[in-house]
């Protein structure tokens, strides 16, 4: 039992010994391998905003009313000179009182006028009377006739919206102006509407818009503003559509900024550029990326592998693998990068294998 016991204690007293020899030695530090590639370097700025479409058309009544009938819905695509709606006309009383007058007057005037016409047309005829007097009865006679019919027909537009005799589309039609999707119709059946004059924006009946003309409409910060100009083309991403980007060309840079939560931002809008097929909801949100410099079929490394002082750059390169990794101190000459990767303008090869990341010790079991 005494052997035993006094083994354990030497096992465990050796065992210690080496746990604390083994930590104490040197760990061999293992680094991937990479290679420079040729690759393209793009540095860009993001823009938040919205798609939308370039121009959203409000269609309003000519005429005060109550909405009778509904002939669309939103989502719908309608032409130019298509019925929207329909309006029933609620004659103000003081406008219908008057034009109902104004005809009862012309009535009485037309009635009197045509019995002397008639009179002065028989004396005409029996060489009573000469030639011009009765021009003057007769042209008397049309003057009231046409003002008899003038005061009709203003009537009519009161009360029913159009003239009987018109030629002209009823204005209790509500016609779209363009050809297009349908937005929005804001109104239902029943509710009343005003007309547009000079003095009232009058009531949306719908707004129409083109959805194969589309606009990305978004705001830039003021550090990136100076860089960017009109013509650059932008990659488009929209966060409803995964999976999908849609190209377009910056056409539009807002000459004055506007603060926005402590910051100075800037408009900008791009035309969107819509593949055959796809279809983007107005208002959806989206991100550009503009590119504000590119440099092409170029030589990089992962920008993780440079080490910086100053204005000079370094990677290190692999002159020895075995029994250990062995490497050299190398001065290189960068250009453009993305923040990832970064072009090598002088120092390297494609044929050069230079430091990477350390590799776990753990991962490589």
């Amino acid at each position: 039992m005494r052997t035993i016991l006094l083994s354990l204690i030497v096992a465990a007293v050796i065992g210690t010994f080496y746990f604390l020899w083994k930590k104490a030695q040197p760990v061999t530090v293992q680094y991937e391998i990479v290679t420079p590639k040729r690759d393209t370097v793009e540095t860009k700025t993001v823009a938040t905003g919205n798609v939308e479409p370039r121009y959203e058309v409000l269609i309003k009544p000519q005429i005060s009313g109550i909405i009778s009938e509904l002939s669309k819905e939103a989502g719908q695509m309608v032409t130019a000179g298509e019925i929207i709606a329909r309006i029933k006309v609620i004659p103000e009383m003081v406008q219908l009182n008057s034009a109902e007058s104004r005809v009862n007057l012309s009535e009485v005037s037309l009635k009197q006028v045509e019995e002397t016409f008639r009179r002065d047309e028989q004396l005409y005829n029996q060489k009573v009377i000469s030639t011009e007097e009765y021009e003057i009865s007769k042209a008397t006679y049309l003057r009231a006739k046409e003002e008899r019919n003038s005061a009709q027909n203003a009537l009519e537009i009161i009360r029913d919206g159009i003239a009987k005799n018109s030629n002209m589309a009823s204005t209790t039609q509500i016609r779209s102006t363009i050809t297009g999707m349908i937005l929005d119709i804001p109104v239902k059946v029943g509710n009343s509407v005003i007309q547009s004059n000079n003095f009232n924006d009058g009531t949306t009946i719908a707004s129409v818009a083109n959805m194969k003309d589309m606009i990305f409409r978004g705001n830039v910060d003021e550090t990136e503003i100076g860089r960017i100009n009109e013509g650059m083309p932008i990659k488009l991403t929209i966060g409803a559509l995964e999976n999908q980007s849609f190209e377009a060309r910056l056409e539009y840079v807002s000459p004055k900024g506007v603060e926005k939560s402590g910051a100075i931002q800037f408009e900008i809008k791009a035309a969107v550029t819509i593949p055959e097929g796809a279809f983007i909801r107005a208002g959806y949100s989206a991100n550009a990326e503009i590119v504000l410099k590119r440099a092409e079929d170029v030589l990089t490394v992962p920008e993780s592998t440079v080490e910086f002082h100053g204005d000079s750059a370094f990677v290190y390169l692999l002159k020895d693998e075995k029994p250990e990794q062995v490497f050299e101190r190398y001065h290189i000459q960068t250009g453009l990068s993305d923040g990832v990767k970064i072009e090598i303008k002088d120092g390297l090869t494609t044929g050069n294998q230079i430091r990477g990341s350390g590799i776990d010790p753990k991962k490589k079991k």
